[in-house]
This record gives structure tokens, sequence and C-alpha cells, in this order.
């Protein structure tokens, strides 16, 4: 800010001030006090004084400054540019940005005290330490870079889902679940997807899948919690001809060369037992494996995805999951959130099985006001497959082309609102 010329008293007694105040002494303590540093130079720019927070400011002592010209103490880098020399030059307060040997940034006032000739007889400066801030700024800055490429990835996604019917994302939760994983979608990274049952974890490893380097190749689902035990490592890794009883004759490649230069996804890969786990642990470090019955390595080329609904750390503690092959899989963890916590994609989700039944079965269904807000306010333990469960029940039980809120129910025999029957004897919904 502009301010008047600023002169010395002309009676130095100050009768004003309380006379335990009007010394010399007692005026350099109060300068003293000060967080900000204050720099004094004579009418010539030679520094006469300095307070003790200049000097924790500037990481400069006193005896490095006083009686070093401005000049001099810039040329030698102890301070970036002075203050001092322009408020001089301008013959008024002037104030810039200045560095010091210690990083710190401060924001300096320097500015002209008259004598009664109107002759420059000191310059004062106010250092204030405007590190912090300075900080405060870049980082939020970069929070704002960041904010802002996270809504382009976001929009980017939006705009790649319109008119697509394999993957639903209204919420924010799921946005940036998809943004997380359209990211590692582009390298080779073991990804391990959690999440509750019917979360939509095959969704999510779907996605990745048509969103990496090898979209156009194979994307095998395997169920692990569905195979047998006892076959468990001949349908993963194939067999040879007369390996056992029963084999084909000519033996059988298994999945993981089925899925070789694409994708295989692992669900429920926390049901598989020790031994098969072992196995797949070798397939992961070496890039090839044995069938069963065989002795020649097989090098295979497979981008790796797991998924699980069990607490795989609290398997590894009680002995059911190996340690090694845990954090094997999870190079790349992601958390897919229970409906619950995304229920922005509740109204979506539903329409969408909705206009499914439509098309399949030539009708104009659609959900009332009412249906949906009904939808928003359950819990939805069993997620997205329990929602599509209770929508072809509800398209089954409405009458006309509206779903009411009478027509929702849940799976375990209670219900979102009293559902109705069916009279055996016209087929009439009564209540």
């Amino acid at each position: 800010m502009e301010r008047d010329r600023v002169y010395l008293p002309k009676n130095p007694s100050l009768p004003t001030v309380p006379s335990q105040l009007a010394t010399l002494p007692c005026f350099f303590a109060i300068l003293e006090s000060s967080f900000d540093g204050i720099f004094i130079t004579n009418g010539q720019a030679v520094p006469i004084w300095v307070n003790h927070s200049y000097e924790v400011i500037s990481g400069l002592s006193a005896q490095d400054v006083l009686g070093i010209p401005m000049d001099e103490l810039v040329r030698r880098g102890l301070i970036s540019n002075s203050a001092t020399l322009q408020a001089l030059e301008i013959g008024h307060s002037y104030t810039a940005n200045q560095s010091f040997v210690t990083g710190k940034q401060a924001l300096v006032t320097s500015t002209p005290i008259y004598d009664e000739n109107d002759q420059v007889c000191l310059v004062v400066t106010n250092v204030r330490d405007i590190s912090e801030l300075v900080s405060l700024q870049e980082t939020l800055d970069q929070q704002r870079r960041l904010s802002s490429r996270y809504q382009q990835e976001i929009e980017v996604i939006r705009n790649q889902l319109l008119g697509s019917s394999q993957m639903v994302a209204e919420d924010p939760a799921t946005l940036n679940l998809l943004r997380i994983v359209g990211r590692a979608a582009q390298l080779d990274t073991v990804i391990l997807i959690q999440g509750e049952t019917g979360a939509g974890k095959e969704r999510i490893a779907s996605y990745i899948h048509q969103h990496s380097p090898r979209a156009r190749k194979n994307f095998i689902r395997v169920n692990c919690g569905a195979i047998p035990e006892s076959l468990a490592e001949s349908e993963l890794f194939g067999y040879e001809r007369g390996a056992f009883t029963g084999a084909n004759r000519e033996g059988k490649a298994g999945l993981f060369e089925v899925a070789n230069e694409g994708t295989i996804f692992l669900d429920e890969v926390g049901e598989l037992s020790l031994a098969t786990q072992t196995k797949l642990l070798r397939v992961l470090q070496e890039r090839e494996l044995t069938r069963v019955g065989g002795s020649k390595p097989i090098s295979i080329d497979v981008r790796v995805i797991a998924a699980t609904n069990r607490d795989l750390q609290k398997c590894v503690t009680e002995g059911t999951f190996r340690e090694d092959l845990y954090y094997r899989l999870s190079v790349f963890p992601v958390r897919v959130p229970p409906l619950r916590e995304r229920k922005l994609d509740i109204p979506k989700l539903a329409r969408s099985v909705i206009d499914e039944l439509n098309q399949t079965y030539e009708h104009k269904k659609s959900l009332t006001p009412g249906a949906e807000a009904l939808l928003l306010q359950y819990n939805w333990p069993g997620n997205v497959r329990e929602l599509r469960n209770v929508m072809e029940r509800a398209f089954i039980m409405s009458d006309g082309e509206q779903i009411q809120p009478q027509d929702l129910a849940i799976l375990d025999g209670s219900t979102l609102h009293a559902p109705r029957t069916i009279s055996p004897t016209y087929g009439a919904p009564t209540q």
C-alpha cells in the first residue's frame, strides 16, 4: 500500500508515551519481540541493525550483514534482491518477494525514514515469512490440477459409458473406481478385486480387459469355487495324454493356455486348495506352466485378474491361503464398493434390468418415482445380483406398464413393501 513520507520525530522525548517506554532500550526490546524480521539500514543502504526474527527467517546472523552495503549482499547471493535499494531509488515504500539461503521466502517492505532536511537517514524493512503460505498455495494449485485431471478422466469415462449396457456408473464412487482401474488396465499388473458377493467384481474385471492392450484377445472367466478340488489343477493348467483315468486321449490345454495373450479372471480365488495355490504361484512367477502328467514347461503370456469376497489376509493368518501368493496377487488391489455405498447407481441399474426385460418380452414397463425411492431406501445385502432378482420379480408381479412400490420384494422372504398375492381363482392381484 502507498503511504506518506515517514519522518524522524522532532521531539525525541515523546511526552505522550509512558515514561517506562520512552527509552531507546525499550524500543529495541519492542522491535525484538516482533515475529516479523526487522532490518534497518542507514541512508546509504548499509545495514546497522537487525532483530532476531530476521536472523531466523534469513539464516543470516547480524555479523553476516551489518556494515556490508546492500548491493554487496545481493552480489554475494546472501539475499535475492534488495527492497531497500529500490525504496531509496523511488523515495517511498517498496514491497518485493525475497528468498534466502534457508530456502524460506518472505514478503519484504522497505520504508525510507526522512530527517527534517528531507534526506533519507534510515530505511526500515519489515520481513514477513510467507514460506508456509507459498507452500499452501503450491499445494492448492497442485490439488486444483489433480482435480481438473480427475474431472477430465471422469468425463472420458462417462462418454465411454454412454449407450453401453455393460457398465452402469452414475455414482462418484463407481466413477472413481473406473478411473483407477482404467489406469491399471494399460499395464500387465496383476489386479486383485475385492468386494462383497454380487457387487459386480466380474464386470470390473471385464472392464479392465476391454480397456487393456489385450482387449482383442481372449477373456477367460474361471469360477475357482465351482471347480472340484480334484480337477482344479488339470482344468487350470491342462494335462497330457494318459495323465489319469478318463483323460482325453489327446490331452487337453488348460484355461491358462486358452487365455494365452489375453486375460484370465480367477473369480473366488480364495477357494483354491493349497496345492493348487502352489502351482498358481509358480505360474505367476515364472510365466510358464507344466501340464498334469507332463514334464515340458509351456511358456504363457497371460494377464491375471483375481477376485474374492473373502478377507485373504485373514485366510493367510488362518493358514488357508499362501502368504506369498497373497502378495503376488495383491500387487494392485482394488475394492468394489457395495451397492449401499453407491446408491446413485441404483435407479439406472434398475431401469437397465427393466429395459432388458422389456426388449425380451416386448413390454414397455417402467418404474414409478415411488418405486425408485423405495429402492434407494433399501440396504441391498445382496448388492447388484439381488437388485436384478428383485427387478425381475417386480416385472412379473406388476400390472400394466408401471412398476409400483408394492411390486418390490426381496428374496429372503421379507419385503420392501407388502407384496401382492395372486388369486387362484381369477389370477387377479389382491392385497
